[in-house]
């Protein structure tokens, strides 16, 4: 499917309606089609996350276009067990299942990987920098970013949950099925591995 996904690498209102509705939503209202008090609980739960799944599920497959498909995936597997939530943090439910989903995706496909052509969000205010400025801080967001996709991915979705979507150890344990230790130990790996391409070559 066609990306509708925004150059900052998040869904605009079109592209995130568009995907609320395919993933059961009735646009506007925000009610799970069928479901009443529920698809509003949902709606109110997990909707506010849209963008973080995305953005999850972007780095996990570099492809941005697959990761509209598993994104919208991943909320109708979330409606549908939606019955079974017992409470706790709801954007770590939601992860979960997108990493779930998103696994499932990349054990089905059978072509290489490919490159995201979307760049990091920049959190640089444009009308602040020349010109110049911009564009040179844009192909330093660029290179940033290819160098994160580059990454194994157990250390690049820590680093992903942990430095953008600034999630606890804990709850990145609980989406990764890892112990605590483990995310604290591939979260300094990964930034280990940035830093060490990031340095210049002699």
């Amino acid at each position: 499917m066609d990306s509708s996904a925004t150059d900052s690498g998040g869904l605009d209102a079109t592209a995130r309606e568009g995907l609320a509705t395919g993933a059961g939503l009735a646009a506007g209202t925000g009610r799970a089609v069928g479901d009443g008090l529920a698809g509003d609980a949902f709606a109110g739960l997990l909707l506010p996350h849209f963008d973080a799944a995305y953005s999850f599920a972007r780095f996990l497959t570099r492809d941005p276009s697959a990761a509209e498909d598993i994104v919208q995936e991943a909320f109708l597997r979330a409606l549908r067990g939606f019955a079974n939530y017992r409470g706790g943090d709801a954007k770590s439910w939601l992860l979960a299942i997108v990493r779930n989903t998103a696994s499932n995706w990349a054990r089905g496909r059978r072509a290489a990987p490919r490159t995201t052509e979307e760049g990091l969000e920049e959190i640089v205010d444009e009308g602040q920098i020349s010109p110049e400025a911009f564009v040179l801080r844009q192909h330093e967001i660029e290179g940033i970013r290819q160098l994160v996709e580059s990454l194994p991915e157990p250390f690049r979705e820590t680093l992903v949950l942990r430095e953008l979507e600034e999630l606890s150890y804990r709850q990145i344990a609980e989406i990764t099925g890892v112990p605590v230790g483990t995310v604290m130990s591939r979260l300094a790996r990964a930034r280990r591995m940035l830093t060490e391409q990031l340095e210049p070559q002699p």
